[in-house]
């Protein structure tokens, strides 16, 4: 039996699953993916990443402004899909999701029933943990509740960032749903309730989306805690603080991409700048120093922080 799939997804991430489901033989009959949208200076149409791979295997593909749209359900049911396969999208309501035979397959970023929201990946490195994973598992009502059908996981190590669990995740996940969808096909897979996966009762940690207040640093938190929260939003929304002027002058507002941690018993005060202005840049903070790797400043281009030493000559100047 081959199921007919259509395939809903829409950013980088999305697209190693969809061509994972090609390259296998999968019997992939369309794609849904979000509406073209003005980006850049020019506010030109961009095709999401999802649309621009659809349209080079010349698969069917729908954009709809919104899901309950008659003339969207109609194009959707004329695709007469077994199974959707949702990647990296938008939540669907149930006249859409309960559509197929096979209801909707969803793949998540992360080893359910721990981290159900919107940014799993971000929130898995800034609480520390040392493995995450990816869950294939079938949409009910409730926001990334349904039964798990197969899960996958990898090791975060201490200086992973998004990027790099973005990339793992994404390939596991990807193979994830081939394996998930060939089971199917032979019948031979098992529900497991959520429930049933946190048998010890481990309180649950949420994933919820991620805005800018949540982005800054307490310089007042441990090495830890500041080491993973600049890994766990790098590259992108990114940590941020704010260089202060030790007498006259401007605040200045720095995001921060990588650092590397000295634990060290030191009597600096907390948020103390040391650096030799020109090769390194540390802050003192409970347990050590911080060293800053990589930076960017306000209206400026990323850098590593040696080329950001070079051009910023006062920086005896300010402090955290």
């Amino acid at each position: 039996m081959s199921l007919r799939i259509v395939y809903m997804g829409t950013p980088d991430f999305a697209v190693a699953p969809l061509e994972a489901l090609i390259n296998a033989g999968c019997n992939v009959v369309g794609v849904v993916t979000n509406p073209d949208k003005p980006a850049g200076r020019g506010q030109k149409l961009k095709e999401a990443a999802v649309k621009k791979f659809a349209v080079q295997k010349e698969l069917p593909i729908l954009q709809p402004e919104k899901f309950r749209n008659e003339e969207f359900l109609n194009a959707l049911r004329e695709l007469k899909a077994d199974i959707q396969v949702v990647v990296a999208f938008k939540m669907l309501p149930e006249m859409v999701w309960n559509m197929p035979k096979y209801g909707t397959l969803n793949l998540h970023a992360s080893l359910l029933p721990q981290y159900r929201g919107a940014a799993p990946i971000n929130w898995a490195i800034i609480n520390g943990d040392k493995e995450t994973g990816v869950s294939t598992f079938l949409l009910q009502h409730e926001i990334d509740t349904g039964n798990i059908l197969f899960q996958e996981k990898i090791d975060i190590a201490e200086n992973d960032n998004v990027e790099i669990i973005h990339d793992k995740l994404m390939n596991v996940g990807a193979n994830l749903v081939v394996k998930t969808i060939q089971a199917i096909e032979c019948g031979d897979y098992k529900q497991i309730p959520q429930e049933n996966y946190n048998s010890n009762s481990e309180v649950l940690k949420s994933a919820p989306k991620i805005f800018k207040e949540d982005c800054k640093i307490d310089w007042s938190k441990d090495i830890a805690n500041i080491h993973n929260l600049i890994r766990g939003l790098s590259p992108y929304p990114a940590a941020w603080t704010e260089l202060l002027p030790n007498d006259e002058g401007k605040k200045i507002g720095l995001k921060i991409f990588s650092s590397r941690k000295e634990p060290n018993q030191h009597s600096e005060k907390i948020g103390t700048l040391i650096t030799d202005g020109k090769s390194y840049l540390k802050v003192a903070v409970k347990g050590g120093f911080l060293n800053i790797t990589e930076l960017q400043q306000s209206g400026k281009k990323r850098m590593k922080t040696e080329d950001f030493l070079r051009g910023f000559q006062q920086i005896s100047n300010y402090h955290l």
